[in-house]
């Protein structure tokens, strides 16, 4: 051991004994130190401080999103009339949440099935008279061929023959004129019958239903307010499994990969319902495209059941690199104030130390300075141990995570 860490150690001690006698002399819980020949030694639980690999934690704040989120709009102009969903309440696919003013497309719906019978009506018309055309071209024929006939038996003059051309002739015109007033009258009616779909399909717009089942968010409007393409009405999001959406800097990338589990954190919020403060999330997307703030869309799932307002925030802290550090476990360690102490068993003498330390988590505690490896730690101080009190470790084993 250099002589610069036996200074700190001993500088360390020394601050560790003023601090417990400073505490007795406030009149604390914890006894005056008893010198260790003046006791029976004290049986404690310890381990031996080991140096162990541990995975850099990389967090990135996010917020609670749902699987599906949809903003309701109108597709039309129209007044409000009806709203038949508030934020909170549970909703159905197909439901109808929002009811507009459709007396205008009603009026224009009318107008078009109103079109759409005039059009069956010329149709038959057409078809009347195409009927009425084809029977006089078809009496003309039969004339001309008689006509014809006697003709060329020099039973018929030429003129004769002529008249009865000429009225072949218009009445085969008649009737391709007959034929195109019919096309001409059913393609009226099919633009009709279009113009009705489209009102119908307008008149729809008044009632906004609901895309999925889901839960309402958010109420935007209210009767009488004027509704219009693109103003959110509502807000839908679905219910069921959520995730987490975090940022995560590009140099960090490499370390977000489909399919690892990460640990999502969650603020205590005061008056909510128990819940564990963290829980194990999975990554299920990473978008391959990096945003203006050169950083990535990273959807972390959270368990199936757990229930957690959107928006809420959270913590998602990510699996890095494996570096080597000095871990102890959380229970060993004594914080009063900004100051954290441990008990270290020295030659059979509870020392108290004072440490610095790093990152803390289910694994344990990081030691950034006053402890080495190997040194024999009371892992569960009990309520009379106090600095310089003779103690018996309980089978020192060697132990980096935090049991």
């Amino acid at each position: 051991m250099s002589p610069a860490t036996m200074r700190m150690k001993r500088l360390l001690s020394l601050l560790a004994g003023v601090l417990a006698m400073s505490g007795a002399a406030c009149g604390g819980s914890q006894a005056p130190a008893i010198s260790g020949n003046a006791d029976a030694p004290l049986s404690v639980p310890a381990t031996a401080a080991s140096v162990t690999s541990l995975p850099e934690r990389l967090e990135a704040g996010g917020s609670v999103a749902a699987e599906v989120s949809a903003t309701l709009t109108s597709r039309m102009v129209a007044t409000v009339t009806r709203v038949r969903a508030r934020a909170g309440d549970r909703v159905r696919a197909g439901d109808v949440l929002v009811v507009l003013d459709d007396r205008d497309v009603a009026a224009r719906t009318r107008e078009a099935q109103a079109s759409v019978s005039a059009a069956q009506q010329g149709l038959a018309v057409a078809t009347s008279e195409q009927a009425a055309v084809a029977a006089e071209q078809k009496l003309a024929a039969a004339s001309h061929a008689r006509i014809a006939s006697l003709h060329a038996r020099r039973s018929a003059t030429t003129q004769e023959l002529d008249e009865a051309d000429a009225r072949l002739s218009s009445a085969t015109a008649q009737v391709e004129g007959a034929k195109a007033r019919v096309e001409q009258a059913s393609f009226h009616l099919t633009a009709a019958r279009a113009a009705t779909d489209a009102a119908a399909t307008a008149q729809s717009f008044s009632l906004v239903t609901a895309p999925f089942d889901g839960l309402v968010t958010e109420r935007l409007t209210d009767p009488g307010n004027l509704a219009s393409p693109g103003t959110p009405l509502l807000r839908l999001d679905s219910v069921g499994v959520a995730h987490v959406e975090v940022r995560v800097d590009e140099a960090r990338e490499q370390y977000t990969r489909v399919g690892d589990r990460v640990e999502v954190l969650f603020e205590e919020r005061a008056g909510a319902p128990a819940a564990p403060r963290s829980v194990e999330g999975v990554v299920t997307e990473v978008a391959r495209v990096a945003t203006d703030e050169r950083a990535f869309t990273v959807k972390v799932s959270l368990p199936s059941g757990y229930a957690r307002p959107n928006g809420t925030f959270a913590r998602v802290r990510f699996r890095g690199p494996t570096r080597q550090v000095l871990l102890i476990p959380v229970t060993a360690v004594r914080r009063q104030g900004q100051l954290v102490t441990v008990f270290v068993v020295e030659e059979g003498i509870a020392r108290l130390r004072l440490l610095r330390t790093g990152y803390e988590g289910a694994e344990g505690v990081e030691v950034l300075a006053g402890l080495d490896p190997g040194e024999v730690i009371v892992t569960r101080p009990p309520p009379g141990l106090v600095d310089g009190r003779r103690v018996v470790a309980q089978e020192p084993t060697q132990s980096g995570a935090g049991r």
